[in-house]
């Protein structure tokens, strides 16, 4: 059973207002590295195989805090990256959310192709098949963590549940929140979504539990929303 933390950024100046996408030199603003540090003080008691991160600097940075003091080096995965957003990038989320697209993102998303970037199930294509090929790598006893995207997490999410990527609107998940996925032989389980608190130690494989009760876990969640679709990078 092979364990994955998915872990999105913290707060950066920019999240909420305007979409940054790839826009480069975004970093975590004050919020964000003490999100970093809370989360990482939180992951402290987990022995990680791997800590991966999109390139982009504020996933960089959170994932860099949860590293600190273990004998891990943060690798990168461009993968993992932000969605490709085109001619959005950059543009406050008030007008794009005036655009005939974001509706389709909304409630369509696997139609939906940025203007001069990706199309949302190019994104969800990456995402999971660098999932898979992470999984095979570091083998089936492992527990590694990925800091990536808002939107990239939730698609990786849907694949996990065996949800249409339509639905993939449905999934929050907030700054600095941590979402654990178990991949057994026969399918995945989500064991926790959108996590902003708790104890994390019960996230280690217990060897009385059958393989394909996901450990016993509960999915939790948050009914909060950050915007949804391109509004949560």
């Amino acid at each position: 059973m092979t364990t994955l933390l998915l872990v999105r950024h913290g707060l950066t100046e920019l999240t909420g207002p305007v979409l940054a996408g790839r826009t480069p030199g975004v970093h975590l603003d004050g919020r964000g590295h003490e999100q970093a540090d809370a989360l990482a003080r939180r992951l402290a008691p987990l022995e990680l195989d791997a800590i991966v991160s999109s390139p982009l600097e504020r996933c960089r940075e959170t994932a860099a805090a949860i590293a600190r003091g273990r004998a891990l080096s943060v690798e990168t995965d461009e993968r993992f990256e932000e969605c490709g957003y085109g001619e959005w990038t950059g543009r406050p989320l008030g007008d794009l959310a005036k655009e005939p697209l974001w509706q389709v993102v909304q409630a369509h998303p696997s139609a939906a192709v940025f203007p001069g970037g990706e199309a949302m199930a190019e994104v969800q294509s990456r995402a999971v098949r660098a999932v898979r090929e992470w999984n095979e790598r570091l083998g089936d006893k492992a527990t590694y963590l990925v800091c990536s995207h808002g939107d990239v997490i939730k698609a990786i999410v849907a694949d996990a549940l065996g949800l249409h990527l339509d639905q993939f609107q449905r999934i929050t998940v907030d700054p600095a929140s941590l979402t654990v996925i178990r991949y057994t032989p026969l399918r995945p389980f989500l064991l926790r979504a959108n996590d902003v608190g708790g104890e994390v130690g019960n996230l280690t494989p217990r060897s009385e539990v059958p393989e394909d009760t996901g450990g016993g876990e509960n999915i939790t969640g948050s009914d909060a929303a950050v915007g949804g679709g391109a509004g949560t990078t």
